[in-house]
Order: structure tokens, then C-alpha cells, then sequence
């Protein structure tokens, strides 16, 4: 028989399920927002979340809206629609699909026969819908791009506690920062290998995805799927693990991309290097290279006290990995990318 839930996971269904009764009592109606998914000719990954929100608002409401909506805090401001039932509609074809205990749809799907490209997908929940874009990679597709966000497209200072807290509450994204040279890093190598993808993986929270997608598109970074992380409890303790989120991600793309080996990108300020070393050694056939942006002293300094990389471990991983590159920023980077991809 299997174990309860974790107990911290138990509270939080309680009260997402008494929070969104109550809504609803009052008026307030299902919403879907669409995130960027992907898929092969076989299958499409298509991702979306839930939530509910006020069906009319007073003029003074929108107003406000309209003056705080891109605030960071405004982001984190969602109740979950728990178990909302959605169907995934793709032409003449309907797929029932079901958003799990944060309101989220993550479901892999039969590709009913979209090309290689981008395509809209319609989500229907009750009154509601939306539009997913899926990004269908052609089965000859060899090469491709998966990037963290923080400290590596976006300076984020995310180690300092208040500073990370001010930035992702408070700021709006025209205020954030875009790493030096990475956009066009990732433009000349997606222009040079026509049709491969670039997938963010982040352990940052799907509530910033609005504003994460309103800032890559500001600063030219090419739009791609975003695999982000639910903040609170699991099934299994009080908080996600971001290393475990970022492995299975991994994962998952050697699994549905069988014939790509992926450029990695990450940044020297949390766990990115040892990470894609694991990754290099265990899968090497899926990766290309690894080429990781370095932080300053100060960034270092503020991250884990010390002005220099602190390695997750001494372990040393066999047979040989794929080729690494380290620079302070995206032209660095790019240089030295050109010289072995």
C-alpha cells in the first residue's frame, strides 16, 4: 500500500481545495495559462497551468492591475484550480487531460500528425481557454541547446537572499538585467543548426514564467520550452530538490530526443558544472559540450562566501566528457564554443 503524502503536502491540498471552494462560491472562474512545450513526430509535451481568477473586476481594480501586473509579486498572487479537467484540443482531435494537486498539466500526448515547427495548440477548461505554442523537432534534428535562466541568461544575484527576494517580487522585468552576449550566442548557434531547440531548465518557480518569457523576448533570446519547478511541498518533504528537478530534466530530454547531443549552459555560481559533468559522463552520446558562465569574485562571494568556485564534490567522473568552456559572458563563451562545435 502506498505511504500518505508528506504532511506539509497534506495541509497545502486542504488548503488550495478550501481556498478555491471559496472562490468559486464568489464568482471567480477557471483561467488557463499556456506555457511553451515540445514534442517529435511520435509525441507532444504540452504544459499549462490552471488557476482561478475574478471573472469582473471594478475600474479602480484594473487600474491597479494595470500599474502592478508585471511586479514580481504579482507572479506568486494564483490559486491553483486543483484537478481542473482540461481537454487538449489539435485540430479535430480532443485529449482529456487532468492538472494535478498545483493546477499544472504536464502530460505527454500522441502527435496527431504536426510537422516540424511551431504550432498552436487549444486549451479548454469549462469557459475557459488558451493557446500553447509546441515547438515539434524534425526526427533529423542532432543538435541542441539546453540553458539555465538564472545567473546564465539573467542576472539574478539569486544567492543573496534579499536582493534574489527584491529582484523576483519587486522589480518589474524591465529592470532586470540581461547576461552580456548570450543572446547572441544562442542566436548565431540556432541560426548555424536550422530547426534544433533550446529547453530552459531552472529550479526557479512556474509563477515567473510570465515575466521570464516577457524578458527573453525583450532582449532577443530565442524563445524556447521551459521546464521550471513548483516552490513548496512534495509528496516526500517541505521543498523541491533543484538538483534532483535539473537531473530529471536531463533525463527526460535524452529519453525524447533519443539522436541529440545538447550544448549545455549553466553558470559557475551553484551546481551547474558538476551537474553536467554527471550528465556528460552517464549519457555522454547526448552531449556535445558544456560551457558554463563564470561569476564574478563578488558574485561568488555573495553566493557562498568565497570569492572562487566551491565544487559540489571532489569526485572525479570517467570516461572523458564532453569538451567544457568557461567564459564571464556570452561572446566569451561563443569564441570559444566556435572552435570545437
Amino acid at each position: 500500500m502506498a505511504s500518505r503524502p508528506f504532511i506539509a503536502a497534506r495541509v497545502e491540498d486542504r488548503f488550495n481545495g478550501l481556498l478555491g471552494r471559496a472562490l468559486e462560491r464568489r464568482g471567480w472562474q477557471e483561467s488557463i495559462i499556456p506555457f511553451i512545450g515540445y514534442g517529435t513526430s511520435e509525441q507532444l509535451r504540452i504544459l499549462a497551468r490552471v488557476v482561478l481568477r475574478p471573472s469582473q473586476e471594478l475600474g479602480i481594480v484594473q487600474a491597479a492591475n494595470a500599474l502592478l501586473w508585471r511586479r514580481g509579486w504579482r507572479n506568486f498572487m494564483n490559486a491553483a484550480k486543483v484537478g481542473a479537467k482540461v481537454t487538449v484540443v489539435i485540430g479535430d482531435t480532443h485529449f482529456p487531460v487532468t492538472a494535478d494537486r498545483g493546477g499544472y498539466i504536464d502530460v505527454r500526448i500522441v502527435n496527431p500528425g504536426l510537422g516540424p515547427g511551431w504550432h498552436d495548440v487549444q486549451l479548454v477548461a469549462g469557459d475557459a481557454s488558451a493557446t500553447a505554442r509546441v515547438q515539434v523537432i524534425g526526427d533529423d534534428v542532432t543538435f541542441g541547446i539546453v540553458s539555465d535562466i538564472d545567473d546564465t541568461i539573467l542576472s539574478t544575484w539569486l544567492p543573496r537572499l534579499f536582493i534574489a527576494a527584491w529582484n523576483s517580487l519587486i522589480l518589474t522585468e524591465q529592470a532586470r538585467q540581461a547576461v552580456p552576449g548570450m543572446a547572441r550566442m544562442y542566436q548565431r548557434l540556432l541560426a548555424e543548426n536550422p530547426g534544433s531547440p533550446i529547453i530552459y531548465v531552472s529550479t526557479g518557480a512556474w509563477n515567473t514564467y510570465p515575466m521570464i518569457s516577457r524578458f527573453i523576448a525583450r532582449h532577443g533570446i530565442p524563445a524556447g520550452a521551459m521546464l521550471l519547478t513548483d516552490w513548496g511541498p512534495t509528496n516526500t518533504g517541505w521543498f523541491r530538490s533543484g538538483v534532483d528537478h535539473k537531473r530529471r530534466c536531463l533525463r527526460e530530454l535524452a529519453r525524447d530526443f533519443p539522436d541529440i547531443a545538447w550544448l549545455l549552459v549553466g553558470d559557475d555560481g551553484q551546481r551547474d558544472p558538476d551537474l553536467y559533468a554527471e550528465f556528460a559522463a552517464l549519457q555522454p552520446r547526448h552531449v556535445r559540450a558544456r560551457a558554463i558562465r563564470q561569476l564574478t569574485p563578488g558574485e561568488h562571494a555573495l553566493a557562498h562566501g568565497l570569492p572562487m568556485e566551491v565544487p559540489d564534490s571532489d569526485k572525479q567522473w570517467e570516461p572523458e566528457t564532453a569538451p567544457e568552456v568557461r567564459a564571464p559572458d556570452g561572446d566569451g563563451l561563443a569564441d570559444q564554443l566556435a572552435e570545437i562545435l
